[in-house]
């Protein structure tokens, strides 16, 4: 028996010296480990607790067998927390600091437990030496906590090794060595405890500790074999569920086969009831029509606008197939990239390219650009073309009167007013100032002055209100006309602007063509 005793003492040392070889292991390569804290700590648990546990089989009293068990006890119940929280690291997930707190609740009482056990005996009812046996050891009654403690280390241990198992579907081949390296450190203490509860050891020994033995060469093996901790694979769902873009997965038949996390943000109507349903009949049920995007084709790149949360998001869709081994198409993905924020930009540098900030109309730069396709399409399809050159008589008589704010209004009540004559085809710029001109394509001369009569009529006729005070608001128009031949752009509005001219000089308020003999 005492050849026995020296030899479980021998492997439960042994197993201490592991731990502890694989918690300096880990602390010193630990900025190349992932989660290299927790196995630290996991380790130096289990090298308390297995030196804890040898020194007090080699103890000759039960009041230092009692006092290594209290050391024991500062490591043992922690490290089924601590295992539990690294395999769930090891998987790609994360637990919240409540719960991580909670997971040291039951550990920490089942320390304070043990140190004070004389005072309450709720750990051990009751501790005695063996009388049958050759050499010292120590026998307990079990107590109410202690049952507490066993069931939440055992429930540990079992949820660690279940969230492994889990995961060996998503694990490529070449992890797989790794995983089962991890599920059997979990198994084996699992079963032995369970079969110590249950007396079924030989000796009445606990067969934890030195399984340790196994369990520790196991990770060293791993370490060195596999390079266990330096590279821990990524679950294809956690990247799935990971991913910043929004993700829908197709069937060959286009129906959903799945989503993740962000499309679920990006589109919150979506349920897992819809999936199995094909993505046009969802659609319809989420936004009244069928899918706007052609989602079988490979590499498409097109702008979906979506109402969330009551505003306008844009989301950039990216279709792709999915293939099997053997290269054959059996689905597709569908890629959403919030592109909102790139969109708004986009579109503010459009509005200061293209539109004067004031009036929200083209501003001057961009009506040559466009004046130009127009006169070049009259050019090359015989059509007239005309210019009608306007500004607001007495503007600076307004600012100075009023301030600029109110000739800020002046001018876009100009455009409002304007607006409502004008169509689409027409195209309608501020010039410069209080200055603005309008292209009429396949419009003649006399046209061009029945419009221009029209606008400054009700210019006229509708003054600008400024709380509550009518200021009338008059223009002087000047026009001109393409007939063929060579003219450019810049002729034409010079011609409009000798018209405009002449209206001015005639007393303002007025509309005058240019003609040879207006200069």
């Amino acid at each position: 028996m005492e050849s026995h005793i020296n030899t479980y003492i021998t492997l439960v040392a042994t197993s201490a010296v592991l731990n502890v070889f694989l918690c300096l292991y880990t602390y010193f390569r630990r900025s190349k480990i992932p989660s290299s804290k927790i196995f630290i700590l996991y380790t130096a648990a289990l090298s308390i607790y297995t030196f804890g546990y040898a020194i007090e089989l080699a103890s000759d009293t039960l009041e230092q067998m009692l006092f290594w068990t209290t050391v024991e006890y500062i490591g043992m119940p922690f490290s089924a927390s601590l295992g539990l929280m690294l395999m769930i690291k090891y998987t790609g997930k994360t637990l919240s600091k409540k719960v991580t707190a909670a997971l040291f609740v039951i550990p920490s009482i089942t320390l304070g437990m043990v140190a004070t056990n004389d005072f309450h005996h709720l750990f051990y009812k009751k501790v005695w030496l063996r009388e049958d046996s050759p050499v010292p050891l120590m026998d307990i009654a079990v107590g109410q906590w202690y049952v507490v403690h066993g069931a939440f280390t055992f429930s540990c241990l079992l949820c660690a090794c279940l969230i492994l198992i889990g995961q060996w579907r998503h694990t490529k081949k070449m992890y797989r060595r790794q995983l089962l390296t991890l599920i059997t450190s979990q198994i084996i203490p699992m079963v032995a405890a369970f079969l110590y509860l249950l007396g079924l050891t030989p000796g009445g020994m606990d067969p934890v500790p030195v399984l340790m033995c196994i369990t520790s060469a196991m990770y060293i093996w791993a370490i060195l074999s596999s390079r266990l901790l330096t590279i821990v694979p990524i679950a294809k769902d956690s990247i799935f569920e990971s991913m910043r873009e929004g993700v829908i997965v197709l069937d060959s038949f286009n129906r959903l086969v799945d989503y993740n996390r962000s499309l679920r943000d990006m589109l919150p109507e979506l349920n897992t009831t819809m999936i199995g349903q094909p993505l046009d009949d969802i659609w319809l049920t989420l936004a009244g029509k069928t899918f706007p995007v052609e989602y079988g084709r490979e590499g498409l790149q097109t702008d979906l606008y979506w109402q969330l949360n009551g505003e306008t998001v844009c989301y950039q869709v990216r279709t792709s197939y999915v293939y099997n081994k053997d290269a054959q198409t059996v689905g597709s993905l569908i890629m959403l990239i919030d592109i909102t924020e790139q969109r708004f930009l986009q579109e503010q540098l459009k509005q200061l390219a293209y539109f004067d900030g004031l009036t929200k109309i083209y501003n001057r730069t961009q009506f040559l650009h466009r004046g130009r396709e127009i006169l070049s399409e009259a050019q090359l399809n015989p059509q007239p073309v005309s210019f009608i050159l306007f500004d607001i008589d007495y503007f600076k008589r307004i600012n100075d009167t009023y301030g600029h704010d109110v000739g800020d209004q002046a001018l876009i009540h100009v455009v409002s007013v304007c607006n409502r004559y004008l169509r689409p085809e027409m195209l309608f710029a501020r010039y410069g100032g209080e200055e603005f001109v309008i292209a009429l394509p396949n419009t003649s001369l006399q046209e061009a002055e029945k419009l221009a009569e029209q606008l400054r009529v009700a210019l006229l006729n509708d003054p600008l209100d400024v709380k509550g005070v009518p200021i009338t608001l008059t223009s002087s128009f000047g026009i001109a006309q393409y007939n063929g031949g060579s003219d450019s752009l810049e002729s034409l509005l010079r011609d409009a602007d000798t018209a405009l001219y002449e209206s001015k000089r005639n007393g303002r308020n007025a509309v005058r063509a240019y003609t040879v003999s207006t200069t």
